[in-house]
């Protein structure tokens, strides 16, 4: 069964649900984190890290500005409010045949942003792996 990446990534974040993510996620997806320099390999660690931006990113004032999408691809640029600093950033996802999303990577401005990021999601990730 395909699936379109796109659309199944829109209802997961209008839903806050990370469970959407079994299906969107290819087994070997590849994250690319703003704050962390490896590269985060799997479907566990990608939904860790995509559940925790959840947390961190989507609150009133997220929107999505700007889709540019091609046939297995898309960069979707965002801007978003957090403790009164003004995020702007692009998730880049690459998806396979069947629709799975096999690559994402989140990019960040300013510098403010990042640094506020980074200590929001090293935050929230260690909430989860005290669960």
């Amino acid at each position: 069964m395909t699936i379109n990446a796109l659309e199944l990534w829109h209802q997961i974040l209008s839903k806050q649900n990370p469970a959407g993510l079994a299906v969107l996620l290819a087994d070997t997806v590849v994250f690319h984190s703003p704050v962390v320099h490896a590269p985060q390999v799997g479907k566990p660690l990608t939904t860790l890290y995509l559940s925790a931006a959840f947390q961190v990113f989507y609150n009133d004032t997220f929107r999505y500005v700007r889709e540019v999408v091609g046939d297995n691809d898309a960069v979707l640029e965002f801007e978003v409010e957090i403790d009164g600093i003004k995020v702007n950033g692009v998730d880049m996802m690459k998806w396979n045949s069947d629709g799975q999303v096999v690559d994402f990577k989140v990019m960040l401005r300013p510098i403010k942003a990042v640094n506020l990021i980074h200590q929001k999601m090293g935050a929230m990730l260690a909430a989860f792996a005290n669960k």
